[in-house]
């Protein structure tokens, strides 16, 4: 129940809106037709990779990813700063 409205909330809009502005709407259409079957695919496998991966494992995946998180949001911040204050 928690995993829903991550995949498919007001994130994924707010992403959905801020790569339109820089990328064509086929590439946007690809893009989300591949995640969605990416993201079916982790679903599904979400017990084996607990298994394989481990407390440990998953602790590092958390904060790597959050790590990547960060940089997205440091880019979309900078960028639409230049042109705020441009």
């Amino acid at each position: 129940p928690l995993a829903f409205p991550i995949i498919a909330g007001a994130g994924t809009m707010t992403s959905i809106v801020s790569l339109r502005a820089e990328y064509h709407e086929i590439n946007i259409a690809i893009a989300i037709f591949f995640n969605i079957i990416i993201v079916f695919a982790v679903l599904k496998l979400t017990r084996r990779i607990e298994n394989v991966l481990g407390q440990g494992g998953i602790a590092i995946l958390e904060k790597v990813f959050g790590i990547i998180l960060l940089a997205i949001a440091v880019k979309l911040f900078s960028s639409n700063a230049k042109e705020l204050f441009a």
